[in-house]
């Protein structure tokens, strides 16, 4: 038979189409020589198959340490969250309840710096730190984030609640509503030193929790109408 013509693909066609040819040709088989990818070195078709499936399981072992790890600090951040909210839960005096939360959350979480503004609290708490005056500015701002806003400090005015405020470089700002279509009643931020702790790109979807869990642990300041 001519072999002119025949390409690789045509050979290759041919045995996967054929596939007791390998059973009635072993020698074929066993005299196939590639290359080793780790030298020059030439291997036969069956050492070059187990060289392909250890570097695949240890490719798959690397996913597997990988998931392990992930799913471990999941659970460290859980539980951070599970002790956070269980000491809001735990505070009985609702005045206590802006520095347990914010105090908590830095220790939890290792936050440089936390601040907390609530408006329209009850009159029994308008002497308090939380509840001082705010603009309208700040007002009208929580309302519109629909997401916690995080990024670099460019001078807010929340960026002055914090007890050290000119250390801060980024931070994190979670208007305080419980209703997603309801105007906030307040404000929590988060700030750090570190220019990449809060970043415009970054996930906001723990801080938008913790936002709901401050929200509905907050509820305890507002008037009862």
């Amino acid at each position: 038979m001519s072999t002119q013509g025949i390409t690789e693909d045509d050979i290759a066609s041919f045995l996967q189409q054929t596939p007791g040819f390998f059973e009635r040709h072993a020698d074929t088989l066993a005299s196939v020589q590639l290359t080793s990818p780790h030298g020059n070195r030439a291997v036969s078709l069956q050492e070059r198959q187990m060289e392909m499936l250890r570097e695949k399981i240890r490719g798959l072992e690397m996913r597997l340490v990988e998931m392990i790890r992930h799913g471990q600090e999941n659970v460290a951040i859980a539980d951070k969250l599970h002790r956070w909210t269980r000491s809001i839960m735990l505070t009985n005096n609702a005045s206590d309840l802006p520095t347990v939360l914010v105090e908590q959350l830095k220790h939890e979480f290792l936050i440089p710096q936390a601040g907390i503004r609530v408006w329209g609290a009850a009159d029994a708490f308008e002497s308090l730190a939380f509840a001082r005056p705010v603009s309208d500015e700040v007002k009208s701002f929580a309302t519109s984030l629909t997401q916690p806003y995080c990024g670099v400090n460019s001078g807010f005015e929340a960026a002055g609640w914090f007890d050290e405020s000119g250390a801060v470089v980024s931070l994190a700002m979670l208007p305080l509503r419980h209703d997603p279509s309801a105007p906030a009643f307040g404000m929590l931020v988060l700030g750090s030193p570190d220019p990449t702790r809060y970043t415009a790109d970054m996930g906001t979807e723990f801080l938008v929790r913790i936002g709901e869990l401050a929200s509905a642990g907050l509820h305890r300041l507002l008037p009862v109408h």
